[in-house]
This record gives C-alpha cells, structure tokens and sequence, in this order.
C-alpha cells in the first residue's frame, strides 16, 4: 500500500512540475467592477452576475478590461444584444491599437460576416464565421475560446465557428468587452453572463 501511495504521489508531483492546466476564475462576482478598469465612456453596470454595456453620453463608445492578463486560456462566456449592435469580446488587450476580438455584430456593411469572427487589430477580420445559423440573434449565445500560443479556436453554441493560427498579439494581455459608437447602435445593450476563465499551458 505505501508503494502504491508513493506512486500516486510522484504522478502527482509530475504533473505539478510539468504544468498542469489551471483552475477556472469567474470574471463576474457580485455586483462590482473591482477587477475591472473602464476605456472610453460608454456605460458599464453589473447586474445579478450580468455584466451590461451600452453606448455613454452623446452615443460615446468605450471598453472594460480586466485588469488581470492572461497569454494562453480558455474562457466561456455567455453573451446577449439587443439589436442593431455591435460589441466583442477582447483578449490578449495590452493599449490602444492591440488585442484581437471575437466579434458580436450583424451589419449589411459586412455581408457573411457572423457574431464569433475573429477581429485583429491593424488587420481586421482574419476569420469570419459565415454560418448565420450558429447564431441565436434572439436569445443567450454561449461561446468558448481557446488561445494556446498562435492557434485560435472559437465555438459559438456547440459549433467550431473559427480555427485559425494568429500571432500578431503573443501577450499577455487582457479579457475585455466593447460597446461601439455610432447613431444605428443608440438603443444597443450588450450582455454577458457566465463569464469564465482558466489558464492553460502551451
């Protein structure tokens, strides 16, 4: 029996040594924005565990990062609009003009282009989710991105929507949620519950 205790302990102290993935963090506790910080001046609230995001003063957009940063993760999230609209999920966010989207828009302005399409900074869209029906434009989206090095893998209701190599953003960096300007999107209300994360190895 100690034999078998000692083995069960070495795989154990392996694994640690080797870098196991890590545990899962809610980005979303209580009614607080403590572990947040704000760019821009849209209007950012807490509610129930739903983090709510609409257009500031005069239709100003604006952003909320976490303050935490992470290279590589997995994060599930939860998201809602109200339409027209136009927000996403940022990560790998580290300034201005950097980080990489998964993007929550229906626009004529880009015809097959999807909510769970992948924005760059500086590159814009480098993989477009062409399939309408892997949307729910009524109701809750549940969405999963995984980000290990250069690989990019996004899924949007039970369906692999992007899966593509982008390494113009290494991190670390920062989980983030937009609300956009302009008069189309006065009335959006962007929404995400569940939001999750957990850090993986490489």
């Amino acid at each position: 029996m100690r034999i078998l205790n000692m083995s069960i302990i070495c795989a154990l102290a392996a694994g640690l040594a080797n870098g196991a993935d890590g545990k899962w963090t809610s980005l979303l506790k209580g009614s607080g924005l403590e572990a947040w910080q704000t760019e821009g001046k849209a209007a950012w609230s807490v509610e129930h565990g739903v983090l709510i995001g609409r257009q500031g003063p005069g239709g100003a957009s604006g952003d909320i990062f976490t303050k935490q940063q992470w290279t590589d993760f997995e994060l599930e999230a939860e998201w809602h609009m109200r339409w027209p609209g136009n927000s996403g999920i940022w990560f790998r966010w580290s300034g201005a003009k950097t980080g990489m989207q998964m993007d929550i828009l229906d626009e004529p302005a880009y015809p097959n282009v999807f909510s769970g399409s992948l924005y760059c900074m500086g590159k814009a869209f480098v993989a477009r989710n062409a399939d309408a029906s892997s949307v729910n434009k009524d109701g809750w989206n549940r969405v999963r991105i995984v980000v290990r090095g250069d690989h990019i893998v996004i899924e949007q209701n039970g369906r692999k929507v992007v899966d593509v190599h982008e390494s113009s953003f290494p991190g670390p960096g920062s989980i983030g949620v937009q609300a956009h300007a302009g008069k189309d999107f006065a009335n959006m209300e962007i929404r995400v519950r569940n939001l999750r994360i957990r850090p993986l190895k490489n």
